[in-house]
């Protein structure tokens, strides 16, 4: 699996890319492997505030229901709508099918997410490989 240099990502398998203060924010390879087939997203309304390290919608698979944490503080400004139709294409590819779009509140608050290469080392830690 490929992680992304460009994104920053959470210890619950989110990953954010920025651009300034937007924020991109998707499901981590390794969340959409673990999760088998996504067969639903339920993700908040655009103007939702949305807090680092809470809940911000969730991911339904044919094994379970997890939760979705957002990265970062901020405002929703976009959701992705084309996976209320078509919630595989997170498990087609994860690094491009990104879930919602965010107005950072605070960019700091990024220093304190995962490069790529602390992501890989803590997969690696969780799973024994």
């Amino acid at each position: 699996m490929s992680y992304p240099a460009n994104f920053k990502y959470t210890k619950e398998h989110e990953w954010i890319g920025v651009d300034g203060a937007k924020g991109t924010v998707g499901i981590t390879d390794y969340a959409q492997s673990s999760l088998g087939d996504i067969v639903f997203v339920d993700l908040p309304k655009v103007g939702a505030a949305v807090k680092a390290g809470e809940i911000f919608g969730s991911v339904e698979s044919v094994k379970a229901v997890s939760d979705l944490y957002s990265p970062v503080t901020g405002t929703v400004t976009e959701i992705n709508e084309a996976l209320k139709d078509a919630p595989e294409k997170i498990n087609a590819d994860a690094n491009a099918t990104w879930l919602i779009k965010v107005d950072v509140a605070d960019v700091s608050e990024l220093d304190g997410l995962l490069s790529a290469a602390d992501y890989e080392k803590f997969i690696a830690e969780e799973t024994g490989h």
